[in-house]
């Protein structure tokens, strides 16, 4: 009877054994490590001097046109003279609009606004792109566009290193963007906002440069 307890409690040992060291390896091995969320944006896109939007008014073709805002942030508007629109949203902007011609001129006005040209809001692209520098602003730009007004990326541009950073409630944030997987299909394209700046580093490895095989034209081996 003694030789049974003996072997149960040498089994019951190694068994314990077993779980600590299945733990012990579990606590040493990495966790996955999740992609870097996308940077939030900071406001809703604001109108500025230099900005061009057009206004349409339901039936109301002498009303309808494209306007510019003036270095004051105003324009001039049928019927409502000079308006007030710097700082306001295209929402915003509307609403003012609505306003103005529901007081003594127009009944239940239908009134949009399509904003063309931010050129009060500018990105910025540095690094290993052919053509640095700063750009205006398009509504609903996305990170490929902004590396094309760039000219594109140098031969040694590390391109799924890219990151853009952006200020959020008055804190610098960072994120890498994987802008080669995007042109591959594998990843989403990325969002800017106005004042966005994109870095593009360059490669550990630099540019390949082909081989003297890779260059030779094929030729016809002799029978």
């Amino acid at each position: 009877m003694s030789g049974y307890w003996s072997r149960l409690a040498a089994t019951l040992g190694l068994c314990l054994t077993f779980a600590a060291c299945a733990h012990a390896v579990s606590a040493a091995s990495p966790t996955a490590v999740e992609p870097p969320a996308p940077l939030p944006a900071e406001t809703a896109t604001t109108l500025g001097p230099g900005d061009v939007f057009e206004v349409r008014v339901f039936q109301e073709p002498d009303l309808s046109g494209v306007y510019r805002v003036a270095g004051d942030g105003t324009v001039n508007f049928p019927l409502c003279g000079r308006l007030h629109v710097g700082g306001l949203t295209s929402t915003a902007a509307t609403d003012l609009l609505v306003h103005c011609l529901t007081a003594g001129f127009l009944r239940r006005p239908q009134v949009s606004i399509f904003v063309k040209e931010y050129n009060s809001k500018k990105i910025f692209v540095f690094g290993e792109v052919q053509k640095p520098g700063t750009f205006p602003y398009e509504d609903g730009m996305n990170i490929v566009q902004a590396i094309t007004l760039a000219g594109g990326f140098t031969p040694s541009a590390d391109k799924n290193a890219t990151s853009v950073t952006r200020i959020v409630g008055g804190t610098e944030q960072r994120v890498k963007v994987q802008v080669e997987d995007i042109g591959l299909g594998r990843a989403e394209n990325f969002a800017l906002r106005p004042g966005d700046i994109i870095f593009v580093p360059k490669s550990f490895f630099g540019s390949r440069s082909p081989s003297p095989d890779s260059q030779r034209p094929d030729v016809a081996a002799p029978s």
